[in-house]
This record gives C-alpha cells, structure tokens and sequence, in this order.
C-alpha cells in the first residue's frame, strides 16, 4: 500500500508511543497491527516480507535489525522502522504481527529506467551526468524526489554561477511499468547577462581604467562576443577582487582594503552593475632585507637571488618571485619540501616595511625509483631514456619538469601527468610517477586528398612512429597525384646509441611534371639513396647530417619548354644529372606544441652541397624562423620568415651547338595564334657551315633549374597561384605569360594572429595574416619594391580524415602579370 510521505512520520509515532493502549491479539490469520506497550511484547518465530518488487528479501533482512528469536516491543519497532527507511529504498513502511510472525509490508521507491539531459551547452552533458550521481541520481539507482530538488537547485546555482540568471531547469518524471521512471532534465539556459559598467570608489592614485585593464571581468565593449570577457562569473569577479588586492600591494600600498563589493542586476537579468569601495592607505618602502634559517647554500648565494632591495618600494609579487626562486634552487638540488618564508615588519609610522626570508629547506630527498603508468604499446626503455631525473640521485625539479616535456614532445600520447610520492615510511624518499595516456602513433591509410595545385591526390601510406613500442619510426608510401609519382621507403632509428645518435635512412623514386606544378614546361624521372645521421647537442638544439646519391633524368620539349632551360641541358651535354649529395643542418625547437604552438621558437639552418663528380656542382644554403607570442588567453601572433639562397661553384660548363630553328606554324586558320611548333632539321655536331645552319655557345652555371626555388600559394605567400611568384621566360605562342622559372634566391615571410579560444576543439584554429615575399634569380637581383604582399583569413582543421587548410587573401603589392587566386585550400596534406 502506498501512502502519502506525511504517514512516515505518523508510522514513526505511532510505533514508538508509550502512552497509546495495547492492541490484543484476536486471531492468528490476519495480521494486527504491532502493540506500543512493552507489555504485550512477542517473541518472532518467523519474519514475512511483503510488497517487493525489485529487491529481494535477504536485501531487507540484512538491514531489518530483528531475527528470529528476538523479542519485540516498541521500540524495536521505532528502530526497525528507522533502519529500513534510512536505506532509502522504500517510501512506505509498515510492521504488523500474525500470530508469532513479523509481518513487514513496504512500498518500494521507483528505479530510474533512463535519465535524460536537454538544452545544456554551456556545462557538458558528460560533466552533469558525474554530478547527478554524485548527488544520487543515476540510471539504475533508486530515485528520490529530494535528490531531485537537489539537483534542480545546485543546477541554478551553477548557472548563476556564469551569469545565466534567466535559466529554467524544469524536471519531468514518467511512470513506467515494473515501478520504473524515466527522468528528463530540460535546461533552457538563456543568454548570460552582461557586465554594463564597473565603478571602483575611492581610487585616487591610480586611473580606474589602469586598474581595470587586467581584469577578467570587463565592461561589454564590441570584442566581447569573441573574447566572452563581458559574461559575469562570481569566480571570476572573485579572482578579479584578488587582482585589485594585488594591484595595490605590488606598489607598496600596504594597508589598502576592500571596503564593500555590490553587485547588482537589472529587472530583466541581463544586465550587470559591479562596484566597489576600496580604501587606498598609504605608499610604503623596503626598510631592511634579513635572511634567516639554514640556507643550505651560503648565505652570499642566496642574497645574490633577492630581488628585493633596501629603499625600494614595496612589492608582493617581488616577494614572491623570490621566494619562488629560492625555492626552485633549492628543489633543483634536492630539497623537495623546502619553504620559503617572506616574514614583514611594518612600521606604520615610518611608513616601511622590514622583510626576513625564513628558509626551511626541509630533508634533503633522493629519487627511489621512477614509474610510467598507462604505456600499453610503448616500452619502459622509450619513456625512461627521455629521462632527465634519475632512480638513486638527488631530487630535481627541473630535471622532472623537462623530463614531462620530452615524453609530450615524442607525440606518443596524448596527455602526460607527473606525480611526487612520498616513500611509506621515511622522509627522505619519494617515487616519481608519470602517468601517460597513449594515443595513435601509426597509421596505415589509403588516403584520398585535393588541393587547387595538385589537383586529385591518391596515396597509400604504411606509417609507424613507435614502430612495435621502440620508438623507431618506419613508413612506406606510394602516392600519385597530377603532377607526382612517388614511391618511398623510410626508417629513422632516434636513438642509434644511448648518447641519442638518431640513424635513419631514405630510399625513393618519382616522376615528377613541372608543367602541371604551375611551372616551367619539362618533366623529370629521378630517384636517390640517402643516410642520415642526428645528434642532440641539448635539450632544444640538435644537429644533422645527410649523405646520398641520387639521378635525375630531364625531359623537355621543343617548342614548349623555355629555351634558357634547354640551353643549360644543351650545355651539360647530357639529360641524366646523377649527383653525390651532403647535407648538414641545425635546429633549435622550444615551442610547447608540435601541432598547434601557442608558444617558443622554432629555427633551422640547413646546407646542402653536390660533392665533386657530380653532374653539376651547387650549393644550397636555406634558414627558417618561427616564433609564437602569447599576446593574451585569447590572441597568439606568429611571426615566420624563411631565406634560400643558391649557387654553383667551380668552373661554368660550355658548349658550342649547331642548330636548325624550328618555327610556330597555325592549323586552324587563326594566324594570330599559331597552335602547331615545326621543328627544324635535327641538329648537326660538328656543326656544318651551310645555309640555315646556326652555332650557339650555351652555358651551365648558377643553381640548376630543377633546383630553383618558388614562392606563391598556400604554403607562402597566399593569394597568389601555387609557385607563381619570381622571374618567367619569354612568352612564346599559347602562353600569356611567360612561364615560371624559379630562382635562386626566396625571401617570404608572415605575420599572423591565431585566435585559439575561438573553437572549443584544439584540432582547429582560425588566424588573420599577412603574407610577403618573392623569388628573384641571384642576389645581385633583389629588389624589395618587387616583393609581393596579401591579407587574408585562414581555417586550419586537423579533421578525422586528414589536414584541411582553407584561405581567402586579398593581393596587397601585385603586379599586372601576377595570377591572382583569393580562395585557395587544400585537403589531405601537412599544414
């Protein structure tokens, strides 16, 4: 039988009364109810559950704290009644007698068949869903209508929390069969009332503009729907009133005090008003600098570490940075636990403050061992060899600090947590334990991708970064798209030997259609076999060294190929270019992220050279430069330049030819266009002095073409066609334009803000930049008035199927014969 919850408390009453008359037994078939006198107790012969559903008997005669063969009176009633409610299984509970027989009859609470959250954007439904059972409501649980309430309560609560003071949270509870519910929560969260103005009162030293300005809390302004600023949050008021604190102490301001804080909403709770009354005190001065304690260090040492002065105004954050630093040596040598402690002397008369560093540096603490925890695929050896602190030497700070650093920077796995243990049982050892959550290392994808060069891009790709969990890295690849054949063989070995040699080698071979690359007209089939070799000279600057052979074979054609690059083949003699090639390279990476830095430099100097015997002899030289500034929360500027520079060495190759000319000729009765090139006789050697017949003396010297560097599109300057900017040919029948030709010398160049809160996702990034640069042929051509310039917008997403770059750019220095093209993009290659 189900009663309503008052009739709990009238069962509680009536079953603990003393005063009430007993009830007499008058048969043994039906049950009565229990007597409230003492003196009509009973002895239980058995006990009788009624009225379950869902549990089981033995669950109730676990908490039913009467048995066989005890005796009954009314308080063993009271208490029964009690132990049974407070299990919160029931909403009803009764204890009759039939005869010897305890007669328990119960109505059991529903179970929540399935819980339902609606409407919440601004709390994860994941984040709720913890909450709900943390407070007690969770599928399968029993449910209480109090923990509901609770849970509709702490619901507003949160949201008042974030400003959102017109949220509703409107509960609903459907009945289902077998004493089930389902429970749906509706959130209509409203929009966040915004902060209109904040006075600060009594401020006579400072602007409130000056004061304000650090404040995450700010007046509603026209970047408030990006930077969110102008949301109220009680934390962030709280951390903002903590700031104003900070403000005044960090000038010496000793005694200033928050005298009253207010904090009002308009009648609709969309608008917000803050103000506060502070009291400025007084400006006070360092009176005296004492040190004090077992410094460990001698005492010279440490004073050479304290930024505060004698005579200096007083600042708190000086104090801090002190002790921090204090602390941090001391840490770095084995001092764990050691505390600095800023102890002041004020002297409100002479307005100065005396300060005394109290050092307790604590036990000197040793490393016992060194954990790694969740590495599933990954061998200990990987993790351990990136190790900066070592099992049985002192504790380090530092050394575990950069030790987290290197294991992220592997991209192994996703997040990297460290932990300090302290040793059961003594004081001086402790365990470091780096707990790690793997994510995918390899891949084996046959990918499909598009971008405005390429055109159509089909791969299949075998990649293995932690190849079978040591860390070597192993790819395979074939790739075709309109203008490449590639097929590729790679294997990098990073720690060759225990000092981090890395070892790795390269085995490849393409065809490769410059014509189809928005450049010049000929083709080439090459393949190449290198070595490679790198060596850590610190923790952010390696070295590295590259040797290798490699062919190239040319392919050009009369007629379309410009005749400077059929001069320079003419001159070598022949079209297969095989050359021994070295490369040597330094780099200096300190960016916090290898996918989306907000953070660091990143700089490498590389130079490349064709040895003696090789075909052509040249020399690349090439220098790159990046570095992110973390403006604000909500604003990184990255600044990137990137310089190559090319040319022979040794002597220049001559040759004297004999040629016939051909010529343009038209088919189609168009003369202005001629469509068809007739070549002439094929040429003579040695040359025949006849009619018709030429010589030409043809040179090979500067950088080869098919090394030339290009500038223009995604990956430089955007706005302009892929590999469309720097010197062309003569413009010959069927072309416009001259055809691209490439130079010898590149200078391109960014600036570009990212805004990283603008997505919830850190897979995709939207950033405002502008783009500069050119190629030129030879230094001696460089001329900044021809350097080009654009500005644009940029989408980078790291998508489940792979890299989509999306611009728009606006040309901001061109040309008449530049190829302009706004909205470039690629899919399915690197950033």
């Amino acid at each position: 039988m189900t009663r309503l919850p008052t009739r709990r408390l009238l069962a509680l009453a009536l079953a603990s009364a003393i005063t009430a008359p007993a009830w007499a037994q008058t048969t043994d078939t039906a049950p009565v109810a229990l007597p409230a006198s003492s003196d009509a107790a009973f002895t239980v012969a058995d006990i009788r559950i009624d009225g379950l559903q869902r549990i089981s008997a033995g669950t109730v005669l676990t908490y039913l704290p009467i048995e066989r063969g005890d005796t009954v009176t009314s308080a063993r009633v009271g208490e029964a009644i009690r132990a049974l409610y407070k299990t919160g299984f029931f909403e009803d509970i009764r204890l009759d007698r039939q005869g010897d027989i305890l007669v328990v009859t119960v109505a059991e609470r529903p179970a929540v068949n399935k819980l339902t959250l609606t409407g919440n954007k601004d709390i994860k439904t994941e984040d709720l869903m913890k909450g709900l059972k943390d407070i007690g409501l969770a599928e399968g649980e029993t449910f209480d209508r109090l923990a509901l309430d609770r849970v509709t309560q702490e619901l507003v609560r949160q949201y008042n929390n974030r400003g959102k003071y017109n949220v509703e949270i409107t509960p609903t509870v459907s009945p289902l069969d077998r004493n089930r519910v389902d429970v749906t929560i509706n959130v209509k969260e409203g929009k966040a009332a915004k902060i209109r103005h904040v006075n600060l009162v009594g401020t006579e030293k400072f602007n409130n503009e000056d004061i304000l300005a650090g404040w995450e809390s700010k007046e509603h302004n026209w970047l408030s729907w990006y930077r969110r600023d102008s949301q109220y949050s009680k934390e962030k008021l709280s951390g903002d009133f903590e700031k104003l604190n900070a403000w005044y102490l960090d000038r010496g301001y000793v005694d200033f005090n928050l005298d009253s804080t207010q904090v009002s909403i308009s009648p609709d709770k969309r608008d917000m008003f803050i103000t506060a009354g502070i009291s400025e005190g007084e400006q006070y001065r360092v009176s005296d600098v004492q040190v004090s304690g077992d410094t460990v260090l001698p005492e010279e040492n440490i004073r050479r570490m304290l930024l505060v002065r004698k005579g200096q105004i007083f600042s708190r954050r000086m104090l801090e940075y002190t002790s921090d630093g204090i602390t941090n040596t001391l840490a770095n040598i084995g001092y764990a636990f050691a505390r600095v402690n800023p102890i002041p002397d004020i002297d409100r008369e002479k307005r100065t403050v005396g300060i005394n560093f109290q050092i307790v540096p604590g036990p000197r603490v040793n490393v016992r061992r060194i954990v790694f925890k969740g590495n599933s695929r990954t061998s200990d050896e990987v993790l351990r060899r990136e190790m900066r602190q070592f099992e049985d030497s002192w504790y380090s700070q530092a050394a575990i600090d950069r030790s987290k650093i290197r294991l992220q920077r592997l991209g192994y796995f996703e997040e990297v947590d460290v932990e300090t243990q302290p040793v059961p049982g003594t004081t001086d050892l402790v365990d470091v334990v780096y707990n790690v959550k793997e994510t995918t290392s390899g891949s084996f994808v046959f990918g499909l991708g598009y971008s405005q060069l390429s055109g159509m891009t089909t791969s299949i790709q075998l990649s293995q970064n932690n190849f079978l969990g040591t860390g070597n890295r192993v790819s395979v690849e074939a790739q075709r798209s309109d203008y490449l054949q590639r097929y590729s063989f790679s294997y990098v070995n990073p720690f060759f030997t225990d000092e981090g040699m890395s070892l790795g080698y390269n085995l490849w071979w393409r065809e490769f259609d410059y014509s189809n690359y928005n450049t010049a007209q000929y083709s080439t089939t090459s393949a190449a076999a290198q070595g490679i070799l790198g060596l850590p000279i610190s923790e952010s600057d390696s070295v590295s060294l590259l040797f290798g052979i490699d062919f190239n074979q040319i392919y050009t054609y009369a007629g379309y190929t410009p005749q400077k690059i059929i001069d320079y083949v003419d001159a070598v003699g022949q079209r297969t270019f095989h050359a021994w090639r070295m490369e040597a390279g330094w780099a200096r990476d300190t960016r916090n992220d290898y996918f989306m830095p907000t953070r660091g430099t990143y700089q490498r100097i590389s130079a490349e050279l064709t040895l003696p015997g090789s075909t052509a002899q040249y020399y690349k030289l090439n220098y790159e430069f990046s570095k992110y500034w973390p403006l604000s929360p909500s604003l990184v500027l990255n600044t990137r330049a990137e310089i190559g520079y090319g040319d022979s060495y040794g002597n220049d190759v001559s040759r004297n030819i004999c040629f016939t000319p051909g010529s343009w000729q038209d088919t189609d009765g168009d003369e202005d266009t001629p469509d068809v090139w007739v070549p002439g006789p094929a040429p003579s050697d040695p040359c025949e002095t006849t009619s018709g017949d030429y010589v030409k003396t043809v040179t090979a010297s500067g950088l080869p073409f098919f090394e030339n560097f290009y500038a223009g599109g995604t990956r430089s300057v955007r706005g302009f066609r892929d590999n469309t900017l720097g010197p062309r040919s003569t413009p010959i029948a069927g072309y416009t334009y001259g055809q691209v030709l490439g130079g010898s010398l590149k200078t391109t160049g960014a600036l570009e803000m990212f805004f990283p809160k603008l997505f919830d996702s850190n897979a995709a990034r939207i950033s405002a930049f502008v783009d500069f640069g050119n190629v030129y042929d030879g230094i001696d051509n460089f001329d900044a008035g021809q350097l080009r310039a654009s500005a644009g917008v940029a989408l980078l997403w790291r998508a489940p199927v792979g890299p989509i770059s999306i611009s728009y750019a606006m040309p901001l220095r061109k040309e008449d014969n530049d190829e302009i093209e706004r909205l470039q993009f690629t899919f399915g290659g690197a950033f």
